[in-house]
């Protein structure tokens, strides 16, 4: 009789830690990384800091870990500015976004009512190094050469990590309404720019409506 009942005893007492081991494992924390939106959910077109609409896919999968990098445009992309129509921005590759597209529209200067493409290009090393920043619609700029590279004190000497993404569109928008010509990238544009501007002016208007300079060809920019 009493080695029946230290039976029963000895089997509650079993059923009773599998039980709670159980719900241990329940409630015990995931190692997983828990899945985030990406900013390929995020649409951004029609103004920078416009709707952001959250794709059924957007968010990451496979536990793949973020790197610093991402998680600070992450944070940068969550802070973005809103530039009305001057600034729109796209994220083609709803799985990389550490390059993205940048859409200017000067609303004042010698490129008013124009429609310029850059491309972005994050390093795994950002906020630490800046980012590449091409323009990829050709352009007759002082600052901008012929291949798209761009001329700013902030993207390279000047550069410190605390600039962000919002940062980096304001300062390349600064080169269509301040072009700089002491100091050119395109040095017959920077010498036409300092010594005539208004041959200069004629010069960028027949660029914008699709025109050679020089024997270089231009798209129609104007939009």
């Amino acid at each position: 009789m009493l080695a029946l009942k230290k039976k029963r005893a000895e089997e509650a007492k079993a059923k009773k830690e599998a039980q709670e081991k159980a719900a241990d494992g329940d409630e015990a924390p995931s190692n997983e990384p828990t899945p985030t939106p990406t900013p390929a959910g995020l649409s951004l077109i029609g103004g920078v800091g416009g709707k952001r609409t959250k794709r059924s896919n957007g968010a990451q999968t496979g536990g793949k870990k973020k790197t610093p990098c991402e998680i600070r445009l992450q944070k940068d992309i969550a802070g973005l500015s809103d530039f009305g129509t001057v600034a729109t921005l796209d994220f083609p590759d709803k799985n990389n976004f550490t390059s993205f597209l940048a859409f200017l529209t000067p609303e004042e200067g010698y490129w008013m009512g124009a429609r310029y493409k850059f491309t972005l290009t994050f390093p795994d090393d950002y906020p630490h190094k800046p980012p590449k920043v091409l323009c990829n619609t050709k352009i007759y700029h002082p600052n901008i050469d012929l291949q798209g590279n761009i001329c700013i004190n902030m993207l390279r000497e000047d550069w410190k990590p605390i600039f962000d993404i919002n940062n980096i569109v304001i300062a390349v928008s600064h080169l269509f309404t301040d072009p700089e010509a002491n100091d050119p990238l395109n040095k017959d544009a920077g010498n036409l720019l300092r010594n005539d501007k208004r041959m200069f002016a004629s010069q960028v208007k027949k660029s914008l409506k699709g025109g050679s300079i020089q024997g270089e060809y231009f798209e129609r920019a104007l939009v």
